[in-house]
């Protein structure tokens, strides 16, 4: 098994993806970035920690590759607004790639570079790539939160948009329901 961890806006819109990618057998969401050891929701809600929210995946790279998560990734969210993901403004929804590995870092730079030159986005990318560093887990209501709450308003309006939107492209990759 080998770790991903990516912060795209909302950890909830990015768990509610990965959850359903074959060979990924884990996504716990949390925070990685920041200055404040165990920081709560409330404090990274602030700006002030420094922390993104993020998701880290437990992925099995026989099965899907580092490169197809971040190709997932790049489709999922907008990776050309700094510092914000649609409503959601400030540094903890940045769009970031925090990379375990050399390769990590290489891969991701050269995805980058390949997503630009496709000229998928109306700009530039801006994801910043950076050494993975402390994960912190967030709190047990934030786990599987779209699972436990399709209903809610923010579900509906936001993340169930995104999981529509993956599962049309990305149908032959999903897990079997």
């Amino acid at each position: 098994m080998e770790t991903a961890t990516l912060a795209g806006g909302c950890f909830w819109c990015l768990e509610a993806v990965y959850d359903q990618l074959k060979g990924v057998t884990d996504v716990v969401s949390g925070y990685m970035g920041g200055s404040v050891v165990n920081p709560s929701y409330e404090a990274v809600c602030t700006g002030r920690t420094g922390h993104a929210e993020v998701v880290q995946i437990q992925y099995d790279p026989s099965v899907i590759s580092y490169k197809d998560l971040l190709h997932v990734f790049f489709t999922i969210h907008d990776p050309t607004t700094l510092n914000r993901q649609g409503a959601d403004v400030g540094t903890q929804y940045r769009s970031a790639i925090y990379y375990h590995t050399p390769e990590q870092k290489q891969i991701a730079e050269e995805t980058i570079a390949e997503v630009n030159s496709e000229q998928i986005w109306n700009a530039p990318i801006v994801t910043e790539v950076t050494a993975a560093e402390t994960f912190y887990p967030a709190e047990d209501y934030h786990q599987e939160y779209f699972v436990k709450h399709p209903y809610a308003g923010y579900c509906q309006v936001v993340i169930a948009p995104k999981v529509s939107k993956f599962r049309q492209k990305y149908f032959q990759q999903l897990k079997a329901q």
